[in-house]
């Protein structure tokens, strides 16, 4: 093919070099025993964050489990037991459970304040009084909480007569405006803060890489056989599709375990553009982003010899871009606002922006404007970083190791497309 043609004597040209780089990473990061290792990394802050789910709820479950002591004479105790249970059943979870600690005499009075500084069981307060004049004793939150509520009970006990509720008849829709507004609000979050990890999370590996390529000197090996450009796109794109296939594997798995426990798309607010072209739209988003930000750590790594130094210096491309997230996120509550438009017109945001109207708007043409307009800045970043990498690992290391002829020798065996040899 006359695009791949050799050019500069035996140095192969920018794209068949760049392709050469990119299936060599690729091969080598794929069949190696630390990818088995990083695609079960995501599963065990999920299992732990399932497991702090259980415990939160358990703890909740039993800080919630406080009951009201009626403390009455005791055809009062009975006529607020059975009000309380009357209307327990018309509002579901609206009613406190009640339970009698006092029956008390005519004219015997009942000292509810020490019982409960007395901090024993699961008394959260003490009625006392009668129906007619009850009083709540309680501590400041729950006597805002339930002072209403013990009214309705005292003045359904005064009645006497039990009271016929009319029947209310129901009519079911499947969704309505406020549901299907809050379900793609919910939607959009979901996928920014999934886009976001997920960047985050992959992106970091081209740093590791190339660290360790330029410590044992492999990356001047590659300097001497190919264009710096060349290794800064093969390297760049052979990370996006480690990233795929990441995310391949995780999806199905994910999408396994909910068709298992019986969930389903359908159980969720559809998004503006439909689901299928959620997703579509979501993975050119990642692509996006991951090209934007790995373009960035590149960058980053040619400045560093050392891990010490990588994680120094992309501290502060990590902390930005964590910024640039909540920024997106914002822009979720102002829609039609400058913060929207903001963060759709700057490239770092653009694609967690773009993700989120996704999920809230129906119109597709926002999103071809902005695949080019984020494709541009794509462009412009790996041209910036690809300078900056050249010219940096150019220099990492003294120019009498890359003249050795063995490293020539080794050069010479990748310009004839032996990646695995090296």
């Amino acid at each position: 093919m006359s695009g791949n043609a050799v050019k500069d004597g035996n140095r192969l040209s920018l794209w068949r070099a760049a392709w050469v780089m990119a299936r060599r990473d690729f091969s080598a990061i794929l069949f190696s025993r630390t990818f088995i290792f990083f695609l079960l990394g995501p599963l065990f802050p999920i299992v732990i964050m399932a497991l702090a789910g259980g415990v939160g709820a358990q703890v909740q479950s039993e800080a919630s489990g406080a009951d009201v002591g009626i403390a009455m004479e005791s055809r009062n105790v009975d006529a607020m037991l059975e009000a309380r249970d009357a209307l327990a059943e018309q509002i579901p979870g609206a009613i406190p459970e009640m339970v009698a600690i006092a029956r008390l005499a005519p004219g015997e009075t009942y000292d509810a304040r020490a019982v409960l500084e007395d901090a024993q069981g699961s008394l959260a307060a003490v009625v006392t009084g009668t129906p007619e004049a009850p009083v709540l004793t309680a501590t400041p939150g729950r006597i805002a909480r339930w002072q209403g509520t013990i009214g309705l009970v005292a003045a359904r006990a005064t009645e006497g007569a039990p009271v016929q509720y009319p029947p209310v008849g129901t009519s079911v829709v499947e969704t309505s405006g406020a549901a299907e507004t809050s379900g793609r609000l919910r939607t959009a979050q979901g996928g920014q803060l999934l886009l976001f990890l997920l960047i985050m999370l992959l992106a970091s590996m081209v740093l590791s890489n190339l660290v360790e390529e330029k410590g044992n000197k492999i990356i001047e090996i590659l300097a001497a056989a190919i264009p710096m450009d060349a290794v800064f796109l093969g390297k760049l794109f052979a990370m996006l599709g480690i990233s795929v296939v990441g995310i391949v594997v995780w999806v199905g798995t994910g999408a396994s375990i909910l068709l298992a426990s019986g969930m389903s798309l359908s159980d969720l607010a559809n998004p503006g553009v439909g689901w299928t072209m959620f997703f579509l739209l979501f993975a050119a988003y990642f692509a996006m982003g991951y090209l934007l930000l790995g373009s960035i750590f590149l960058a980053v790594g040619s400045l560093a010899t050392t891990v010490r130094e990588v994680q120094t210096l992309s501290m502060p491309a990590t902390m930005f871009q964590i910024l640039v997230f909540f920024f997106a996120s914002l822009a979720v509550t102002d829609r039609g606002g400058w913060i929207e438009y903001t963060a759709m017109a700057f490239p770092l945001s653009s694609p967690f922006a773009m993700v989120a109207r996704a999920a809230t708007e129906d119109a597709l043409w926002t999103h071809v404007l902005a695949l080019a307009w984020q494709a541009m800045w794509v462009a412009i970043f790996i041209r910036i970083g690809a300078g900056l990498f050249r010219r940096r690992v150019m220099k990492s290391g003294p120019r009498e190791a890359r003249r050795q002829p063995i490293i020539k020798a080794l050069a010479r065996m990748f310009r004839n497309g032996s990646s695995a040899e090296i």
